[in-house]
């Protein structure tokens, strides 16, 4: 647990670094569930990301989405929306509106490497900073994430900056199969009704919620609020938006 409290302040401290989950297994077979087409069009993508990087492109993300059949399209159609919506708040927060492909403080590079993991780092102590599209970061997410998508993310980190599917594919894996500092992961959260706040939580835990920073918080709540408006759907239960 204390290893885990550590991981977390070091992230918030360093600011701008993405996910930093505790090691775990993980799997790409969500199973069935999957059907129709994606809930958010490109034309409410472009305006949910309007000074975007060119590099995130929505065909990435389309693509990205078969990986995992049950991200938002489980449920009505008012669910998977809100759970595109969530995603997408989230993304936005983390990349500066998908501005940032990468971490921008080089200085911080080298804090993620975890040298206790058996098979250490081997693409350089200073490789795993944060990439994609929920800014992955840490050598034990990129071996994890690479294990679970059938990439070698571990000795070639870059391809998540390199290739857009795999920046969308990584963000996806962390939210449809990581519950980081909270108790479930970003998409049980929205398919059992928890609430936007535990997407949160998932994410950056204390260091946000329960008065961690409020501010940050608040922004990611506004910009769920915002694309929920684009997608014409409501937000649910205003109560759980925050944590």
């Amino acid at each position: 647990m204390l290893r885990r409290c550590v991981l977390w302040v070091v992230a918030a401290a360093v600011g701008l670094l993405g996910v930093v989950a505790v090691p775990g297994p993980a799997s790409a077979g969500q199973g069935g569930g999957g059907h129709g087409r994606f809930v958010v069009s490109e034309a409410q993508f472009e305006r949910m990301f309007p000074q975007r990087d060119s590099f995130f492109t929505y065909d990435g993300l389309v693509r990205a989405t078969a990986a995992y059949p049950r991200f938002a399209r489980t449920g009505g159609t008012a669910l998977r929306k809100r759970e595109a919506a969530a995603f997408l708040a989230n993304v936005s927060h983390e990349t500066g509106g998908l501005y940032y492909v990468v971490a921008q403080n080089k200085e911080t590079y080298p804090i993620f490497c975890d040298e206790s993991q058996s098979y250490g780092c081997p693409a350089g102590h200073d490789a795993y900073y944060g990439r994609g599209a929920i800014m992955l970061s840490w050598n034990f997410n990129y071996k994890a994430a690479g294990d679970a998508l059938g990439l070698d993310l571990l000795h070639d980190p870059w391809l998540v900056e390199r290739d857009p599917a795999v920046a969308w594919m990584t963000a996806l894996w962390y939210w449809n199969t990581q519950t980081g500092p909270g108790t479930m992961t970003g998409h049980e959260a929205m398919v059992e009704r928890a609430g936007f706040g535990e997407t949160i939580r998932s994410l950056n835990g204390t260091a946000e919620c329960d008065g961690g920073n409020t501010a940050q918080m608040r922004h990611r709540v506004d910009l769920y609020v915002s694309f929920t408006r684009i997608l014409h759907v409501g937000t649910g239960s205003r109560q759980h938006l925050t944590c």
